[in-house]
């Protein structure tokens, strides 16, 4: 039987398939209401990802971006993204992602991410983090030499106006220390686990989320410092995430936000 670490790489392959193959930018969107719409890619990404998970794991329930909560309510519960980075796609910006993970209890214990244009897929089984490329696995490693932190600044900011992702770009002291980008895609948060990115820094509340799940997962699993924006652990306090792929870089970075 496929194994769930297995399964999630497959999913999000499929998912990635999709959307590298539909027509990109040329689609109607579909309204989903305060200025957040679906592409034809996002809901066949996700009904290729649901049916494979439901052909393998009959019994998990699944919660899905775009068709909510499906099948009996379970322990096993896969969150899916069948498109992070919609915007990105349908003005024909290849920087997005698919995004796979199982959560066990309060644990999730297996996840991928897939970019659809680079054909690479990171995967944690719950222990270890890796990046597939044509077949073959490399173990993930964080690295903060690059300085570069990527800032989400899109809504919601719950922590507004103690915390705002546009005043810690303004900070004098953040352009002393870090270069910042701005890619939109929760694809960047797999780049910390893989050393492409120092730190991701986002507002909002999480837990569950199917945009961030996956990577939240990798990056635990590749040895990252993984925290709500407080410092505290993600999910609790003021919530929100600042993932750092060292001690210092996420010490400094809490510093700036100054909790």
């Amino acid at each position: 039987m496929i194994t769930d670490g297995e399964l999630a790489i497959a999913a999000a392959q499929a998912g990635a398939h999709v959307v590298r193959d539909t027509d990109i930018g040329g689609h109607e969107r579909v309204d989903k209401g305060g200025g957040d719409f679906a592409t034809v890619a996002d809901l066949e990404a996700e009904r290729v990802i649901v049916e494979l998970l439901r052909e393998h794991r009959p019994k998990d329930a699944v919660l899905g971006e775009e068709s909510g909560h499906t099948g009996t309510p379970a322990p096993r519960t896969w969150l899916v993204d069948p498109l992070c980075g919609t915007l990105n796609y349908a003005v024909r910006n290849l920087l997005v992602s698919v995004n796979v993970a199982l959560r066990c209890g309060d644990e999730v214990t297996a996840a991928a991410q897939a970019d659809p244009y680079t054909g690479e897929v990171f995967w944690t089984d719950g222990n270890s983090a890796w990046v597939r490329r044509d077949g073959t696995d490399e173990p993930l490693t964080p690295s903060a030499s690059s300085r570069l932190v990527d800032v989400n600044l899109d809504p919601p900011f719950p922590n507004d106006p103690r915390f705002r992702a546009a005043d810690l770009l303004a900070h004098r002291g953040f352009a002393a220390l870090f270069r910042p980008r701005v890619v939109s895609t929760t694809l960047a948060v797999a780049w910390v686990a893989a050393g492409r990115r120092a730190a991701y820094v986002t507002d909002g509340h999480l837990r569950d989320s199917v945009h961030f799940a996956a990577g939240i997962a990798l990056c635990r699993a590749a040895g990252c410092v993984v925290t709500g924006l407080d410092g505290n652990p993600v999910h609790t306090g003021a919530g929100g995430l600042l993932v750092a792929a060292d001690a210092r870089t996420h010490g400094d970075l809490l510093t700036l936000i100054g909790w």
